[in-house]
């Protein structure tokens, strides 16, 4: 019986593989003739049964790492690869072309879908799906979740400073993102690690394509975020806000709950109060409105 798992795959208790997993020889001999033709040969050894009965296998290369990394392996549900180190749920799926680094942890009904990169120590949650070349890296994504084509979560926030010689310096970026349960975030989103807090995403929040969120930010739950929103570091929203189409948050800015901003505005000062808001900088809605009034008929009349 083997102690340590190379890779593992479910068999069937009718396979006919598992009438042969027993009989070391009968595999090496049937699998060596294939060596003269450039085929890899490799071992398999019984390691447990899961409580279904079904047979965990093991399996690694003789033909060196130049044939066969021994620290990644082919998941048997979808043919994609994973490190040795990370937890996967029997009922996980990866698509072929995707890799599940070290230390990640994938619960049980998640699908990675095909070029996605789970990054080390990422931990998604049951029953997300992961798309097409997603990136994850510093980051726990929660239940339920949806993450779309070419998502990227986890990466180094853009934040610097000037030396005394006026040469820009990076910053440390050495925390995480934190997606809550139900949260769906659409293609080409961008979420970055936080440097001196976590950048966390409320539960049931929704995200559209092509929004930047910075390091530090903290969002509430049931938010909505349509797309090119960009929401610089550091800003603070609550719980149901809602955020039209390239709307843009300056830093350091915080929005009460209950907020809703319209398509274009951009946010320069706190939003306290639950309410409708609009403009650059946003105001009050009909605040705004009697602005874009005025300016009209400042133009109807010729006014210089």
């Amino acid at each position: 019986m083997a102690v340590s798992v190379r890779r593992l795959a479910v068999i069937g208790s009718s396979s006919p593989i598992s009438r042969f997993i027993s009989n070391k020889a009968y595999i090496q001999d049937s699998r060596a003739p294939s060596l003269s033709c450039g085929v890899s040969r490799r071992h398999f050894s019984v390691c447990s049964t899961d409580p279904s009965g079904s047979t965990l296998v093991s399996e690694k290369s003789e033909d060196g790492p130049g044939m066969y990394n021994q620290e990644f392996h082919k998941w048997r549900n979808g043919g994609g690869t994973f490190h040795e180190s990370a937890y996967i749920d029997p009922r996980a799926r990866i698509e072929i072309g995707a890799i599940v680094l070290s230390n990640a942890v994938l619960g049980a009904n998640v699908c990675v879908g095909p070029g996605a990169v789970i990054g080390p120590a990422v931990t998604i949650g049951q029953s997300t799906i992961i798309g097409y070349n997603v990136s994850l890296s510093n980051c726990t994504i929660g239940e339920s979740c949806v993450i779309h084509n070419g998502v990227c979560i986890g990466q180094d926030g853009f934040g610097f400073w000037v030396d005394e010689h006026g040469n820009m310096l990076k910053k440390p970026q050495t925390l995480s993102a934190r997606i809550g349960n139900h949260v769906e975030i659409g293609a080409n989103t961008c979420i970055d690690r936080g440097s001196w807090r976590d950048t966390v995403i409320g539960d049931h929040s929704k995200i559209d394509n092509l929004v930047q969120i910075g390091h530090n930010v903290v969002i509430g739950k049931n938010c909505m975020l349509c797309g090119q929103v960009g929401i610089a570091g550091s800003v603070t929203i609550g719980d149901y806000v809602t955020l039209g189409g390239r709307v843009a948050v300056c830093d350091h800015i915080s929005i009460a709950s209950k907020v809703r901003l319209a398509a274009n505005s951009g946010v320069t000062k706190d939003i306290k109060e639950p309410g409708d808001y609009g403009g650059f900088p946003a105001v009050p809605i009909h605040e705004w409105r009697r602005q874009v009034a005025t300016h009209r008929r400042t133009l109807k009349n010729g006014i210089p």
